[in-house]
């Protein structure tokens, strides 16, 4: 008999229950929506700012590393030429640390 009442209960509850998600079930499917919608939006907007932030750094790398291509082709332009400046100098010598100049002196432009 006990079990009987409680079987009621529990279904009187489940009942109950299920009447409220009829009535609110709808309302609560589209708020949900509504919710995912909007932040889905959001999340748009964020992946357009990290793209523009990528594309920054990437101009501002790109020149940084032409700057740094042209200082290491400049250091080595000078360590050639005192490698001429301390050997013996002969006229193919010479030549060639004038080249050098003239190559250093358009790169540091």
């Amino acid at each position: 008999m006990i079990e009987g009442f409680l079987f009621l209960q529990k279904n009187k509850h489940m009942k109950r229950f299920l009447e409220i998600v009829d009535e609110w079930g709808i309302r609560f499917v589209a708020l949900l929506i509504l919710v995912v919608f909007l932040k889905t939006c959001g999340t748009n907007g964020k992946i357009n700012r990290l793209e523009k932030d990528i594309q920054s750094l990437q101009s501002h790398t790109d020149s940084s590393l032409y700057q740094i291509r042209k200082e290491i082709k400049i250091e080595g332009l000078k360590s050639e030429k005192r490698m001429i400046q301390s050997t013996d100098r002969k006229i193919l010598d010479v030549n060639r640390q004038t080249e050098i100049d003239k190559e250093i002196s358009q790169l540091e432009k």
